[in-house]
């Protein structure tokens, strides 16, 4: 289990994170979201180790993570950290950077090794490309790979999915994520993407201005959002007054009526694929909805909640 005990973290004189709390056990993915800026990144640099805390403790079982006071080289033997910036070596080979710490002793078994994780990440083609012809999300790619390669206990993702393009990014994710459930790999990923949250995480934390101030289950945070900050970390959300009653729905929790009180003023519509968002007006605010069809600007129609 992975416990975090009232930890606060200060650079300089500025408190970046204070009295943060959670567990996570063997095996689970958190998923940690917050806007820019709020302390997410810093949270994994402490979990592992590369910063000393303010205060608090935090322990992988019964061993406590330490930062470079305690330790020459930070960093925690059985963790693995990805950060935004890759750190791949540009003049040796995508398979050589994936098996960089991987032991020589048995090349068949490292071999092996590395095909298996080059695979997981859609990169096979590209084993014998310098890591310096690649693109940031090819790069991105690899990284979560050579992460990945001396399987450890606790894998701590910073936005990994940031530079890879829309087509690929759903299919890495499942196999991923796939993988660490497999391996009881226990996963904590800072990210600004809500399908990394809701389709993936088993629990969220959400952080604001250094605070955890929600966590539980994402599906129920997000049926259940206590404020505008936490509903808009999930997408588009309307904040609508009725019977005196403040509600946040999202756009595809509202739905054409043939009558009702909320009345609204279209503005504009995008296509979204398989439907359109439309923007509308409702007594001076903006709201937006779903609809299957396109409406033209200026009509007005009544919207329900689902």
């Amino acid at each position: 289990m992975l416990q975090a005990n009232e930890i606060c973290f200060s650079y300089q004189d500025k408190l970046v994170l204070k009295n943060i709390s959670f567990s996570l056990t063997r095996g689970k993915n958190l998923a940690i979201i917050g806007e820019s800026g709020c302390g997410k990144s810093t949270l994994l640099k402490l979990i592992y180790g590369l910063h000393d805390l303010d205060e608090g403790q935090i322990f992988w079982n019964e061993t406590e993570v330490l930062g470079p006071k305690f330790h020459l080289i930070p960093g925690m033997s059985f963790m693995k950290y990805l950060a935004q910036d890759f750190d791949l070596m540009p003049f040796i080979t995508v398979a050589e950077n994936v098996g960089k710490y991987l032991s020589n002793f048995f090349p068949e078994d490292k071999q092996a090794r590395i095909s298996e994780l080059l695979e997981i990440v859609e990169m096979t083609e590209y084993a014998n490309v310098k890591a310096k012809f690649l693109s940031g999300g090819q790069m991105q790619r690899v990284a979560i790979a050579r992460v990945l390669a001396l399987e450890p206990e606790v894998l701590l993702l910073d936005e990994p999915f940031s530079h890879i393009d829309n087509f690929r990014k759903n299919s890495l994710r499942r196999k991923l994520f796939g993988y660490l459930k497999e391996q009881q790999i226990t996963c904590i990923v800072a990210t600004h993407d809500s399908t990394d949250v809701l389709a993936f995480a088993d629990e969220v934390a959400i952080i604001k201005d250094g605070e955890i101030i929600e966590s539980g289950i994402p599906k129920f945070i997000y049926d259940n959002p206590k404020n505008r900050y936490i509903a808009s970390l999930f997408g588009d959300v309307n904040e609508i007054k009725i019977d005196g009653e403040l509600k946040f729905v999202y756009p595809h929790q509202l739905k054409v009526s043939i009558n009702s009180d909320i009345k609204v003023e279209v503005v504009n519509s995008y296509f979204r694929g398989s439907h359109y968002l439309i923007e509308a007006k409702f007594e001076n605010q903006t709201v937006f909805f779903e609809n299957d069809d396109l409406i033209e600007n200026g009509e007005v129609v009544c919207l329900k909640i689902k």
